[in-house]
């Protein structure tokens, strides 16, 4: 039973996650996205958040708290200059843990972690259009709203002065020249 264990050990030794918790968090901070079995990207969740939320205080004593943490001095540089300055109106929930396909040697369950606010993916959402309802009068409804965006084109159109357009002058023709054989 796991009755008060609050962590996951990964079958390690305590020197051996911190370090390899160490090494995760500053390969997600340097890439933005890492991949990984699913049981270490949500123990890399835990451990790296609080460390996000630190940076957003840029004080020399927040910066020596996280370098305790990363051991990595580019990592925090990029944390406390780039990364913190992203997340500054987030108030948490700066990872995504996004499942994988089990990997093929011994079928673990992998995962993809990344940064919430460097993700390519999620970020651009397609817009897609509204699927037409199968209930009666949506015809007429949508008659209306279309409409009623016609109309206040017009408006608009009406409120906004058009140049117009005067035709361009015409060269004359030139009289066809007949060659006179002889």
């Amino acid at each position: 039973m796991r009755h008060g264990k609050k962590v996951n050990h990964l079958g390690r030794t305590d020197s051996h996650r911190k370090a390899m918790l160490a090494n995760m968090a500053t390969s997600l901070i340097k890439h933005k996205r890492i991949t990984t079995t699913l049981a270490k990207a949500k123990a890399l969740r835990t451990y790296v958040e609080p460390l996000i939320t630190k940076s957003k205080n840029d004080t020399t004593h927040s910066r020596r708290t996280v370098f305790a943490y990363l051991k990595d001095k580019e990592a925090v540089t990029i944390l406390f200059r780039e990364i913190s300055e992203k997340v500054a109106s987030r108030p948490g929930g700066y990872t995504r843990i996004i499942k994988l396909e089990n990997r093929l040697g011994d079928n673990a369950e992998m995962a993809f972690v990344e940064l919430v606010d460097y993700n390519e993916v999620y970020g651009k959402t397609a817009k897609t259009e509204k699927k037409s309802t199968r209930r009666r009068g949506g015809a007429k409804k949508k008659a209306a709203e279309t409409a009623a965006v016609e109309a206040a084109e017009e408006v608009k159109a009406e409120e906004t002065p058009v140049a117009e357009e005067t035709p361009a002058t015409e060269a004359p023709e030139a009289p066809a020249t007949e060659e006179k054989k002889d």
